[in-house]
């Protein structure tokens, strides 16, 4: 990772967003420091995507306010947090030409951007996959390349919204391998996740979402050992909460 200026911490203040008449979230306060993972845990629509979204920018509050210590999150006019989604979108290019666009379209200079995609290929191991058509890999694949993907970009903080919502155990395991790499290089990241035992293997910090709204926000051995809240305690002992 380079060293910039950090765009630390990450500040949501009273953030709320409604559609449809529904206020889907609903006066959250939560600040991001370097560090992590950070895991937003909770039940299925419980809002944990929609909050990732909001902190990453695709979604604009209805009001409260996402604040950067640096405007944005971008140093040296690059954005420097980049998300990892649950479904990976893989543009109609090989693998290696997925990562070029994408470094493209964040600013890298041309000179760069092939040195990056090797070496994001060559460090999560897709390698020997770089010619093939990326929307022809298996959902694991698909998924390594949007993490690899995220990693070429060079953020300081990363989102990643289930990201193994969909894989089987062999490649839940691999993804979970590379954000631990992720985090020991010093990123921070943000991930959200309805899986109590991955929250348990990967979490520093829980943050227990539930309609909308952060319930608790607690060291993981402090959420899980002793939650605080009857709701996070149903939620742990696999009670349906709503």
């Amino acid at each position: 990772m380079r060293a910039e200026a950090t765009i630390l911490p990450l500040e949501l203040d009273r953030l709320r967003f409604e559609a449809d008449g529904r206020r889907l979230i609903d006066d959250v306060d939560l600040v991001v420091a370097r560090g992590g993972p950070t895991v937003l845990l909770g039940p299925n629509g419980a809002g944990k995507s929609l909050l990732l979204r909001l902190a990453h920018g695709l979604v604009a509050p209805t009001s409260g306010e996402v604040r950067w210590a640096i405007g944005g999150g971008e140093t040296a006019g690059r954005k420097r947090h980049a998300m990892v989604f649950q479904k990976p979108v893989m543009l109609r290019r090989s693998v290696h030409d997925n990562l070029i666009h994408a470094l493209a379209a964040a600013g890298f200079c041309r000179s760069d951007r092939a040195a990056r995609a090797d070496e994001a290929l060559a460090r999560f191991g897709l390698r020997d996959h770089a010619g093939r058509a990326a929307r022809l890999l298996s959902g694991g694949e698909q998924q390594r390349l949007a993490v690899a993907r995220a990693w070429s970009l060079d953020p300081e903080v990363l989102f990643l919204d289930e990201p193994t919502a969909h894989l089987d155990p062999s490649a839940t395991r691999a993804i979970e391998t590379m954000i631990t790499t992720l985090r020991a290089e010093g990123r921070t990241l943000v991930m959200a996740t309805h899986d109590l035992a991955q929250a348990r293997r990967l979490a520093a910090r829980v943050v227990f979402v539930l309609g909308g709204r952060v319930v608790e926000d607690a060291p993981a051995e402090v959420f899980f050992d002793n939650p605080a809240t009857e709701a996070a305690r149903a939620f742990l002992a696999g009670e349906l909460v709503w």
